[in-house]
């Protein structure tokens, strides 16, 4: 089949190899379903447990015994400490930064493998074995160290499979798992739980590497062991869907069988492997989707910037004074080539401000769209190499084992080929995206990281880039009259590229480009009811990503000339552009510059040691997410709030601003209007969740200017009526708004019809200002042109200034003056309920859905909440669905009301009537008369 081939030998040593990948995949497992982590440091922390057994047995002459139980208690007693310090530190943290957190400590185990002795011998030592001999069974060899495997592999599963479920231990990880706040109420503590896990996951690590590496010849081989299983072992555990113990054992075996079968079959196709896992990764994130934790946790890395003090609001230095900055620091870059001459240095300084623009693909893709890459240097591969092909003139071949046909291609000059290998690389982003639309944080990291390794072992090896040599040559060519062929002057072109891309993310940020991206990394479903599309901001985020970071990978290609296939363009380059990003400070423009000097020019220093670079990758990155989470960027922010606070305080208090007395002008009122046709109408609505049945057969009707509630007890169905009705999930049935049928219609298309929605969390976006988030409602009729944006032309500067006032008219009229540029995430609940009024009047929407619009505030808020929910109400003649538990202001607002009970109407009718109704009293008031008496002292109408 396919020339195959499937030899018992060939099947063997894939199973013997695989079950290795599957017991690390089980530590990985572990860990996820005790605290919702994907380790990425798994492999490292084994390499150091097995480097150690390797120098305690070849260099000091220990027993295999002794050495394995020394080096599993040292796996044992990292993986804690790391959990104790690091993990701890960040426990509270975003489940994605704990996630970057495990990038450095995989590098801290590195620096820590680096600091053990030389083993004797190099690479002529064979690893130490706890079996040795050779065997022959069924026409099969089996080695000492194949037959370790097989019985110390399922011997763990099973051990750890009855830990998990018969002990008790294993029963607080489960707790913990399914529910921490519920598992502290019986006395189990989340941390110590974790630890534990930790702790475990470590001895799995050392087991399965001290395994791993007695099938490898040489014991000097270890250091590249860790890093080359590490896809494997997560596509392990993603076959596993993160969960299962056995799934995910019996997935590393099919991947090492796959391995050995297709290395066997395919001998001359060089990383034919990685490319299938790559794809098998993705059929396995999209199987294990379905069972995503993190699509409401934080993907935000950086604290927002606090404003300018409103004393110095109108103050040019003050407002300009990031602008300033970044000048004054791009001069003093233009000048380091004048005074620093040497062609090594200008090189170096060249390097710098390239993988400073690489990591600003990251700024877009993970500090504003909340999506986690960690294959940013592959797409910078594509636009090299890329840039190397249309410079050279090379026919490209296409294919996958053999070239299929040819296309040939003009030679083009460097500066023309840059922007079109930039474009390709962009096309390339979002066919990632395309294939990652449904995934995000952890699991779009594994699915990037994948692809960088099928780029490091297949693609680049493809004639159609690279010409089949293990090189590639770009020549610079000039720019009129000045040569690119001099160091300095090509510092200058990417200086000026770097400069350039700043301006432009800049402004996009600035614009509801930026903010549209920074709504759906917050809160892709209150993105959605304020008409925003989460696929198409996305896929925007990738698209401007892909092209910025195949952009750097161009000018990275001229600067080095001669780019070498196995040193550049790596998955440790990748992580390099992390590491910058993230210890810069992913959430601006200009911490990539900060991260990049610290990670590339740092090191550069001491070009000889090699724990510099570790140190400042690692262990920078490791201090900064726990102390600085905001990296460098953060510290530069705190310095300046501080000398802003001080200035300011010692001027006089500004002058308020104007009351607010009516209704925006920039809103446009309906009048009031009664209509006995009904402005929407859900009729025969029905939601499952699998065989669960939760909304069923439910038709309900709000007619123009009229207020119908919606009541019942948890989990009769209320909210996911509501859902339904707007979108957010799917249902069958039909839902009609004035004419126009709903059915099909995504939320955004929804809501951009005039159907709005509050939520029971009233989440909003916390990274977000009062401001900002009313411009995100406004863009739902007003929206922003992408390409207004980037190219800065005149109607988006006009389109943004009147969203800017239009935003500032509703935050008048509800009296938010004050809380303009707070942050969401600053404000109180119920200030948090008041603002969602106010995107319900930026949205200028028809019906207002609103879903528990009191949950969680003080009984005074309700009774001033309720008349402005009526004002409102009254004043745009829009029509409202209320999901409320307080009796008296549901009675006392709605017109008509229903009731649920298991996903079924079992009432409707006025509030006299729903209140005396027998079955809402059974069901929902209770026969207390007290509680009867309580919601009939709203019923006195509107």
């Amino acid at each position: 089949m396919l020339g195959l081939e499937f030899t018992r030998q060939i099947v063997f040593n894939g199973l013997v190899s695989g079950l290795a990948v599957g017991v690390l995949a089980m530590g990985v497992v572990l860990i996820y379903r005790a605290s919702g982590v994907i380790n990425f440091a798994v492999g490292a922390l084994g390499v150091l447990s097995a480097s150690l057994l390797a120098v305690l047995t070849v260099n000091y002459g220990w027993p295999f015994w002794p050495a394995a139980v020394v080096s599993l208690a040292a796996g044992a007693a990292l993986a804690a400490a790391v959990e104790l310090t690091v993990i701890t530190r960040l426990f509270t943290a975003p489940r994605v930064v704990v996630l970057v957190a495990t990038i450095g400590i995989a590098q801290l185990g590195e620096l820590l493998r680096l600091a053990l002795p030389t083993l004797e011998g190099g690479f002529t030592v064979r690893y130490p074995l706890a079996i040795s001999g050779q065997w022959e069974l069924a026409g099969v060899q089996v080695s000492g160290a194949a037959l370790s495997v097989v019985i110390v592999a399922p011997v763990v599963a099973v051990a750890l499979s009855w830990f998990i479920t018969r002990t008790v231990y294993g029963r607080a990880i489960r707790a913990a798992a399914a529910n921490a706040d519920l598992a502290r109420l019986f006395g189990i503590s989340p941390k110590l739980v974790s630890t534990l896990t930790w702790t475990i996951a470590g001895v799995l690590a050392a087991v399965a590497l001290i395994l791993l590496a007695g099938l490898n010849v040489s014991a000097a081989a270890l250091s590249t062991l860790g890093s080359a299983t590490l896809v494997q072992v997560l596509a392990a555990a993603l076959i596993g869907r993160l969960r299962s113990f056995p799934i995910a054992l019996a997935g590393g075996v099919a991947i090492g069988i796959a391995r050995t079968v297709l290395t066997f079959s395919y001998p001359a196709s060089a990383g034919l492997f990685d490319a299938v896992l790559f794809i098998a990764i993705v059929i396995a994130t999209w199987l294990a989707v379905s069972s995503q934790t993190d699509e409401d946790d934080s993907f935000a890395f950086v604290p927002t910037e606090r404003p300018i003090p409103a004393a110095l609001a109108n103050r040019w230095w003050a407002r300009g004074s990031g602008r300033l900055l970044v000048t004054l620091a791009l001069v003093v870059a233009a000048c380091l080539p004048l005074v620093v001459l040497a062609s090594s240095r200008q090189f170096l300084y060249g390097r710098v401000v390239v993988i400073a623009v690489i990591a600003m693909s990251m700024v877009v893709l993970t500090g504003w769209a909340g999506q986690i890459s960690l294959g940013q240097a592959a797409l910078a591969g594509v636009g090299g190499l890329t840039t190397g092909a249309l410079v050279s003139g090379r026919d490209l071949g296409v294919g996958v084992v053999a070239e299929w046909f040819v296309v040939p291609v003009p030679e083009l000059p460097f500066l023309a080929a840059v922007p079109i290998a930039a474009l390709v690389s962009g096309l390339v982003a979002v066919a990632i995206g395309l294939g990652a639309l449904r995934v995000r944080g952890f699991y779009l990291a594994i699915v990037t990281l994948g692809f960088a390794l099928f780029c490091q072992q297949y693609l680049w090896a493809r004639p159609f880039l690279s010409g089949g040599e293990s090189t590639v040559n770009v020549e610079r060519g000039a720019l009129g009259p000045v040569e690119l062929s001099s160091q300095r002057n090509f510092f200058y072109l990417a200086l000026v590229v770097l400069a350039v891309i700043l301006v432009l993310l800049s402004r996009m940020r600035a614009t509801g480009v930026g903010r549209r991206w920074l709504a759906v990394r917050d809160n892709a479903t209150a993105a959605a009811a304020y008409g925003v599309s989460p696929t198409r901001v996305k896929l925007q985020a990738f698209a401007v990503s892909g092209v910025v970071a195949g952009m750097g990978g161009a000018l990275l290609a001229g600067l080095l000339t001669i780019v070498g296939l196995r040193e550049e363009f790596q998955i440790q380059d990748s992580i390099d552009v992390v590491a910058a990003a993230v210890i810069g400070g992913v959430g601006t423009v200009t911490g990539p510059i900060l991260g990049a000097v610290w990670v590339v020019g740092l090191p550069a220093i001491w070009p000889k040691n090699a724990f510099v670079p570790l140190i400042t990758s690692s262990v920078g990155l490791l201090i900064l997410l726990m102390y600085f989470p905001g990296g460098l960027s953060q510290l530069a922010s705190g310095l300046r709030s501080r000398v802003f606070d001080w200035y300011a305080n010692r001027l006089p208090e500004p002058e308020k601003g104007r009351p607010a007395h009516s209704l925006p002008p920039s809103i446009a009122l309906r009048g009031e209007q009664r209509d006995p046709a009904p402005l929407l109408r859900a009729s025969g609505v029905s939601v499952a969740f699998g065989g669960l049945v939760a909304v069923n057969d439910v038709s309900v009707e709000v007619r123009p200017g009229e207020v119908v509630g919606l009541i019942g007890t948890n989990g009769a169905g209320k909210s996911t009526l509501m859902n339904a009705i707007t979108g957010a999930v799917g249902s069958s049935g039909s839902v009609k708004l004035g004419d126009r049928e709903l059915n099909g219609l995504a939320a955004h298309r929804r809501a951009a019809l005039g159907l709005g929605r509050t939520f029971q969390s009233a989440r909003l976006f916390p990274e977000l200002t009062v401001q900002e988030t009313l411009e995100v409602a406004v863009e739902s009729h007003t929206p922003t042109s992408f390409l207004a944006a980037v190219a800065h032309l005149p109607s988006g500067y006009h389109r943004n200034r009147a969203q800017a006032a239009q935003a500032a008219d509703i935050t008048d009229f509800l009296g938010l003056g004050a809380y303009t540029d707070r942050t969401i995430a600053e404000l109180s609940t119920g200030t948090r309920r008041i603002l969602e009024l106010g995107t319900l009047l930026a949205l200028d929407a028809r019906v207002l859905c609103l879903d528990e619009p009191t949950g969680g505030i003080a009984q005074r808020e309700v009774e001033a909440f309720a008349p402005l929910l009526l004002s409102i109400q009254r004043e745009l003649a829009a029509s409202l669905l209320v999901i409320e538990h307080d009796m008296p202001m549901i009675m006392g607002i709605s017109d008509r009301i229903y009731c649920l009970e298991a996903g079924v109407v079992i009432a409707e009718g006025d509030p006299e009537a729903v209140r005396s109704n027998s079955k809402v009293i059974a069901s929902y008031l209770g026969t207390d008369d007290r509680a009867i008496q309580r919601s009939d002292a709203g019923t006195g109408g509107r």
